[in-house]
């Protein structure tokens, strides 16, 4: 992708207290000591090969050199983040590191497939003493959002297209076939089979008046318009507008999509079909009503909502909605992501509209995922290029791994749901 008419923006330089400083005192050593037997308590029963600077190894598969392999760097730091910052030390532990691993995704897909049982009962009930809280400043109220939103998104537009491809389109995509693992070659085609999915689903047509909520890069407004439609997208993302304004008026379709800096609550008008794709996941627990509603306002008589949204399963959804999480302090602040069964009781209490279709798609994800990160460890000097340091870099692909691990063991899930109005007749999508 060209940015012929802005400069390459430079990301601020970032701070990694965190990371830089190990955890000591009496406190961090009896929290790493709790740490370690839990930690090798748990490796004990996975078929993970976890190799000691000693020559020790842990886990059932030692003997098997292809199973997933956790290498442990710094046992005595690893240990210390781990028991006093649980998960977000982990993250940390990795970002500093501590540990490494040779294909990050496989070896978190272990932890993943069991993350309900790797800390024993009797000690999960002690998770609201110990866990962090969300810290007030990253509540997504429509103060706060703008901060949260410009704190992932606008990194740089050049940093974006690195790993994605030339659709710039920042969700699953969505492959013909996955008998076979897809390819790079496959992936700009599968992003626009995801959206033509999702417009074809709303009735996207001549004439349609669209609210996407999210613009990402523009790519669905494109698709949108090229079909006819007058289309208004939303976004909190400085640097996300200007690159899709910009390809808006290269495609020549200036007249028939707008894009505003506005957040959804402050959306006006009547729309044939609002459109969302994974920005649900920016708005928080105590948000989704408001969401919702803020849809069936805008939404017209007749009208189709479709929206892509990543899931987690609801009994782990009400187990971690006030966790704060290592995604949340360094990749998606404020970010949450909703259990499918959530998003049915919110759309049923907070609306007069009802979920028609619910589409299934996690196992795209993780492909997806998969390829962004071949993207990225490729482009891994032109990443060093704009400014973002080895912390940086280690953390985002850790990042791309942890997610790719929750779709690869089936813990996370991506959806396109279709709603519409309570009462309304169905009519099939184009």
């Amino acid at each position: 992708m060209e940015f012929p008419s802005r400069s390459v923006s430079r990301p601020t330089a970032p701070t990694w207290p965190d990371v830089e400083t190990v955890p000591t005192g009496v406190r961090a050593r009896v929290a790493a000591a709790g740490a370690e037997y839990l930690f090798r308590r748990a490796v004990r029963d996975l078929p993970v090969r976890v190799e000691l600077p000693d020559g020790a190894l842990l886990g059932t598969d030692t003997s098997d050199p292809t199973c997933p392999r956790l290498i442990l760097h710094r046992p005595r730091d690893f240990f210390a983040r781990l028991g006093t910052a649980g998960l977000i030390g982990f993250g940390e532990s990795y970002m500093a590191g501590d540990w490494s691993a040779p294909d990050p995704a496989a070896t978190l897909e272990v932890f993943a497939a069991r993350v309900a049982t790797l800390i024993p009962a009797p000690l999960q009930r002690l998770r609201r003493l110990y866990v962090a809280r969300h810290p007030e400043r990253e509540r997504n109220t429509e103060d706060n959002t703008r901060d949260n939103i410009a704190r992932h998104y606008d990194l740089s537009n050049e940093f974006f297209d690195l790993f994605l491809d030339e659709t710039l389109t920042y969700s699953s995509a969505l492959f013909a076939d996955l008998a076979t693992p897809p390819s790079l070659t496959d992936l700009a085609a599968a992003q626009r089979a995801k959206i033509d999915r999702i417009l074809d689903t709303a009735c996207v047509g001549p004439g349609t008046r669209v609210l996407e909520i999210g613009t990402g890069w523009g790519e669905l407004a494109l698709r949108a318009a090229a079909r006819g439609a007058t289309v208004r997208s939303v976004t909190l993302s400085s640097e996300q507008r200007a690159l899709a304004v910009e390809r808006i008026e290269r495609a020549g379709l200036s007249d028939r999509v707008e894009v505003d800096l506005l957040d959804y609550r402050s959306v006006t008008g009547d729309y044939d079909a609002v459109v969302s794709v994974e920005m649900i996941e920016a708005v928080g627990y105590e948000y989704l009503d408001t969401f919702f509603a803020a849809i069936d306002r805008v939404l017209a008589p007749g009208g189709r909502a479709v929206l892509q949204a990543i899931t987690m399963p609801h009994d782990r959804m009400l187990a971690t909605r006030r966790t704060y999480t290592w995604v949340q302090k360094y990749i998606f602040p404020g970010g949450f992501l909703p259990s499918n069964q959530l998003i049915v009781e919110s759309v049923t209490r907070s609306t007069g509209l009802a979920v028609r279709e619910n589409f299934s798609m996690g196992p795209h994800y993780a492909h997806t995922l998969r390829l962004w990160q071949q993207r990225f460890d490729s482009h891994r000097e032109q990443v060093a290029a704009l400014g973002f340091d080895p912390v940086f870099r280690r953390m985002w692909r850790l990042y791309l791994a942890y997610s790719e691990a929750g779709f690869r063991c089936g813990y996370l899930d991506v959806r396109q749901i279709l709603l519409t109005g309570a009462g309304q007749r169905e009519r099939p999508s184009r």
